[in-house]
């Protein structure tokens, strides 16, 4: 039998009597990059935890380098070589880059009394060469972009001598220049015999760099093959089970009837001087870069951001959004994209998540009316197939896709006017997105406006009735849906000229 750099055989974990993990087995070689793919609650999530020493399994037997191991914890992990990049970054904002990427284990002058301050910077000076990244070792992590945090997270990686690195979701909010430079780190890692399992539901990401690809389904391990050996098709039905057809539906005409009106807006220094208008049962896309000034603007639109200058009008109305209630007052509705942060309470149920938003359509007197909440939970588990075992259980315990699900019922039951999504798919698997454009259909179906910001433009694109593009603060571009490429979207988002019919 050859001998795998890591393999996981009859891999089993239930949660609430719910089997996450079915029997599953995986392998990987030196210098190897595998992909694990399938839809949220397919067990991924579980299989990675197993491998960091998060979790523990119910059965079944881990080996690296052929030896049978029981991992203890995350410190067992490490001091086997097995590191993990989480697609929720594990840093501490006012630490230094040094501090974050030694924490607990900094090294010390003789005595074991003081730290070496001098060595430790030289050594991630070091490190930070290696994944090309200039920055100062003893700066804030907090100042540092997202794309430079996420390399931070991968030489904190390479500081454990990784034999196997897991990186889940890891170009989320990466931009192409910052994604390539991460897929450059990647093939120079598997020179160094560095096993990856690379974990990504952008499908052109697997083709690109993987070399193998495995399937879960359900908990259960479906198939494993070549990277050359498949195609796009083929890896959907694996995951899905089933043929997923109209991935993008066909969009009804947007009305001409103007529904939202932003003029001359600024915000701080993100939004500057923004104008455009947005018609009732349209889907007007927002593409840009990190730092282009996307996020400010909704939230500026949702009363989450002071006004600085400029006006807002709904429906031919001027607005004062003093807040976000205000906002939700008018019929306005923002998803974030920060899903965990600001979309969801981690730690309450999936029928206190749904019904923050909305707690006077299920209140009676000063108490909740329980037969009206569990409609209401009932409707929203029946309209976006929120797959859980009960709605008393926690968003914690959900896939990315179930929480998603939740953030958007939450929102659906205000009954908006105005949807705004940012980032609606991100780190969510394609059956899961697939469903949600369909929702995004009936919704403009019904008359609602969504703005969609979004940093994958085939989804852009595909989605958009009309795409404003962002660059530095500035709208640079619109684009109707059938002049809209993505080379021309590029070209505004990088500051270049409108080459498209406002």
């Amino acid at each position: 039998m050859d001998q795998f750099l890591l393999d996981l055989h009859r891999i089993r974990k239930s949660f609430f009597g719910v089997k996450a993990l079915d029997g599953v087995d995986l392998e990987i070689t030196t210098g190897e990059v595998l992909a694990v793919l399938g839809e949220n609650g397919a067990g991924k999530s579980t299989m990675m935890k197993i491998i960091a020493g998060v979790y523990q399994p119910d059965e079944g037997e881990i080996r690296i380098e052929g030896r049978s191991v029981k991992i203890q914890d995350t410190n067992h992990a490490q001091a086997l070589g097995i590191s993990i990049i989480h697609q929720e970054f594990n840093l501490i904002p006012y630490l230094s880059v040094a501090e974050n990427i030694y924490l607990g284990r900094e090294p010390m002058k003789p005595g074991n009394l003081f730290i070496n301050w001098v060595k430790m910077f030289k050594d991630t000076e070091q490190l930070l060469k290696k994944v090309g990244l200039s920055v100062n070792p003893k700066r804030s992590v907090s100042t540092l972009s997202v794309a430079e945090q996420q390399m931070v997270e991968i030489a904190k990686s390479l500081s454990f001598n990784a034999k196997v690195i897991i990186m889940d979701e890891p170009t989320a909010a990466l931009n192409d220049e910052e994604r390539n430079k991460l897929f450059y780190i990647i093939k120079e890692l598997k020179k160094d015999g560095v096993g990856i399992i690379y974990i990504s539901h952008r499908m052109e990401e697997i083709f690109e760099i993987c070399d193998s690809i495995m399937v879960l389904r359900d908990g259960k391990f479906i198939q494993r093959m070549r990277t050359v050996d498949t195609s796009k098709e083929q890896l959907i039905s694996l995951m899905v089970g089933r043929q997923l057809t109209d991935y993008y539906p066909t969009l009804p005409n947007a009305k001409k009837k103007v529904r939202l009106e932003v003029k001359d807006l600024c915000v701080d220094d993100s939004v500057k001087d923004v104008s455009f208008q947005a018609y009732k049962g349209e889907i007007l896309g927002i593409a840009g870069l990190i730092g282009s000034g996307r996020p400010e603007l909704a939230k500026a639109i949702f009363g989450a951001l002071p006004v600085r200058q400029g006006s807002i009008f709904l429906e031919g109305e001027k607005v004062f959004l003093k807040n976000c209630k205000d906002a939700i007052e008018k019929g306005i509705a923002l998803v974030s994209d920060d899903r965990k942060g600001e979309g969801i309470v981690l730690s309450m149920s999936i029928e206190e998540n749904l019904t923050l938003a909305n707690l006077k359509s299920v209140l009676r007197s000063i108490f909740i009316d329980k037969k009206k909440q569990k409609e209401l939970v009932e409707r929203n588990f029946k309209a976006l197939k929120i797959k859980a075992a009960s709605a008393d259980l926690k968003v914690e315990f959900l896939s990315g896709g179930n929480q998603q699900k939740v953030v958007l019922g939450k929102w659906l039951e205000t009954d908006p006017k105005i949807f705004i999504l940012n980032e609606p798919t991100r780190g969510i698997d394609i059956g899961a997105k697939a469903e949600i454009y369909q929702l995004m259909k009936n919704l403009v179906e019904q008359g609602v406006t969504i703005i969609l910001i979004s940093s994958e433009l085939p989804e852009l694109l595909g989605m958009s009735h009309r795409i404003l593009v962002m660059h530095e603060g500035c709208i640079t571009g619109e684009f109707n849906k059938d002049e809209a490429t993505q080379e021309k979207i590029m070209i505004c988002a990088t500051g270049g000229e409108n080459n498209g019919a406002a």
